[in-house]
């Protein structure tokens, strides 16, 4: 009787432990699932926190560039330059609650329309950022054909029979171009080239289609933009960026005193003034996290309001380790 109650209590004693290694178990299991969904809960929270703070930069991104566009031209005073958002791509940080938010502002006319642009000044942006002789050669002439309306090759260039013999083949638009990234679809072009690497800037930092103007303007063009116009130097391009850090470029006649003799190569390419189509960058962050969120917009200014062009959210906030000229 005795070795029958012992094997009783043994087996009962088994049995405690396995219902208490359970409920150990069911209890971890719900502490960790309580662990991650309270840091999932808080991760969710910030990340629309920082989605909210970055599209505010883009508002205020917007009413800065209408302020600059209604007293342009009124004297700044003294000590208050800096209070003034800039086009050129400088960064301007301000707070929202207990979060940031760096934004940037970027004239789209600082840049080359590939709609309008020269051959001469297209070649001379690709070899500045790397590109090889016979490459951009290739490329200047592809997009040429690309965007014109008849089926006749240029000599590097490529039309409808080119791309019709390709594994994928489709056919020369014959038309301008809509985004930058239809470039790739241009001979020549590669994602490298065009958007470059982790130390070097691509063609599209560079390029846009929605300036409008065949013209660089001077006040907000970055070096290597400047550096493609003919004649220019990288003497007389640091003097227009130092010159345009203090004083806004409105005429030629300001420009003819910054570069000097230079200026009758330089004048049937660059312009002067500000345009209406910008991009803005904007970064949102909360106090407690360092990543962001990101968001891109191009939009144009008419009078004293703002419409979108084109909207990205997310936005790939790697772009914003190159440097802002």
């Amino acid at each position: 009787m005795t070795d029958r109650h012992g094997d009783k209590k043994g087996i009962a004693l088994i049995l405690v432990i396995w219902i208490l290694a359970i409920l150990m178990v069911i209890v971890l299991s719900f502490a960790y699932m309580t662990k991650v969904e309270s840091g999932s809960t808080i991760s969710f929270k910030e990340g629309v926190e920082e989605k909210f703070i970055a599209e505010a930069g883009v508002e205020r991104a917007a009413e800065e560039i209408i302020y600059r566009k209604i007293n342009l031209g009124v004297p700044i005073e003294e000590g208050k330059e800096g209070n003034v958002w800039k086009t050129d791509g400088t960064p301007n940080t301000f707070t929202v609650g207990d979060g940031t938010c760096l934004v940037r502002i970027i004239d789209e006319s600082g840049k080359l329309d590939i709609n309008k642009v020269s051959d001469i000044v297209l070649k001379g942006l690709l070899l500045n950022i790397g590109v090889k002789d016979e490459d951009a050669d290739t490329i200047v002439d592809s997009i040429e054909d690309w965007r014109d309306a008849d089926d006749l090759v240029r000599l590097h260039g490529a039309e409808s029979d080119y791309y019709m013999s390709l594994p994928v083949p489709y056919k020369a638009k014959n038309a301008d171009f809509e985004s930058v990234n239809e470039l790739l679809l241009v001979k020549g072009m590669t994602l490298e080239i065009l958007h470059g690497g982790e130390k070097q800037a691509g063609l599209a930092d560079f390029v846009t289609v929605y300036s409008d103007r065949a013209q660089i303007n001077v006040n907000a063009a970055p070096k290597e933009v400047l550096m493609a116009v003919p004649g220019m130097t990288p003497e007389i391009a640091g003097n227009i960026i130092d010159f345009r850090k203090t004083t806004e470029i409105r005429t030629l006649a300001d420009i003819q005193s910054v570069v000097g003799g230079a200026f009758t190569a330089m004048a049937p390419f660059i312009a002067a003034g500000e345009s209406s189509t910008f991009t803005i960058e904007s970064v949102g962050r909360t106090s407690s996290k360092k990543a962001g969120y990101g968001v891109k917009a191009v939009i144009t200014i008419a009078g004293n309001k703002f419409s979108y062009r084109s909207f990205e959210s997310p936005w790939d906030m790697s772009k914003w380790k190159q440097p802002a000229q």
